[in-house]
């Protein structure tokens, strides 16, 4: 996928505000540096928010509606068992069972397969997606889904029974914004669901630069210590956190990377984890 530099700016750390940064990891044509306060890993300059829209929107945009489109039921297998880990089944079950359509936001939603997944459940469902996928997932799917920011949205306050976002923090400028605007929309007692990719992980020390998430689109690198510091900042409780990924397909043999899978989930420094939050103030 093309990579194209833009405007850029040099920002403060997005998690404690800090200005003082080291190198982290060079990779081909851009790098990351991190905080020397709270470690959270960073482009540093990043691309401003117009030129990060705009990429999506464009023809980068339709490359990745499809590999979306091409992935569909992959990814949604993927979401499925990694909401199975944080015991979203009896979140279901306890909020379908009081007779109403409890109310579901996917931000980052591509072409809306979990939410017809979860309307089929009983499920009022509503999606967010900046990328072209967004007209998919309304045409294909008759989803609700809007192609703007969330923060430009302006849902109503206290909203949403849960918020679930899968491989989408990662790709943001201000993330403080976004988790303090999730909030917002949330319910008291409301759940986040939050997937990113895991530079704690196993994946991430072995590979270094070369880690599969060490790419152009992603402007954070979150450990499970520095995500967990950010959601609690913005008012949530991190009930659990779960990894999974040991090492990626093609990378090793198949004996040898099903060992990988099992250890890294078992012990929790899998490539890629979910965090299980609630909104408690």
């Amino acid at each position: 996928m093309p990579v194209s530099a833009g405007k850029t700016s040099v920002i403060p750390c997005a998690c404690c505000c800090g200005t003082s940064f080291k190198p982290a990891l060079e990779c081909e044509g851009f790098s990351f540096v991190i905080c020397t306060e709270c470690s959270l890993v960073q482009r540093n300059p990043q691309p401003e928010k117009d030129e990060i829209i705009m990429r999506y929107s464009s023809m980068f945009g339709n490359d990745y509606l499809a590999y979306e489109v091409k992935n569909e039921q992959a990814f949604l297998n993927l979401q499925i068992l990694a909401l199975k880990d944080v015991k979203f089944n009896k979140l279901a079950k306890s909020l379908l069972s009081k007779n109403e359509k409890p109310l579901f936001l996917d931000i980052g939603c591509a072409t809306g397969a979990l939410l017809v997944h979860l309307r089929r459940f009983g499920w009022n469902v509503t999606g967010v997606e900046i990328s072209p996928a967004s007209a998919y997932a309304r045409e294909q799917h008759k989803l609700h889904v809007y192609d703007i920011p969330l923060e430009e949205i302006k849902f109503p306050e206290n909203h949403f029974d849960v918020v679930h976002a899968s491989h989408l923090i990662e790709h943001l400028n201000d993330p403080c914004g976004f988790l303090a605007e999730t909030r917002r929309v949330l319910k008291l007692n409301g759940n986040l669901f939050l997937t990113t990719p895991n530079i704690s992980g196993f994946q991430a020390r072995l590979f270094g630069s070369k880690w599969r998430s060490a790419i152009f689109d992603h402007l954070y690198l979150f450990s499970k210590r520095t995500i967990k510091k950010m959601l609690r900042q913005h008012g949530f409780k991190i009930e659990s956190c779960h990894t999974w990924g040991g090492l990626a397909a093609g990378t090793s043999p198949k004996w040898l990377k099903k060992s990988a899978d099992y250890l890294s989930k078992k012990f929790g420094f899998g490539d890629v984890m979910i965090l299980s939050c609630r909104k408690i103030i």
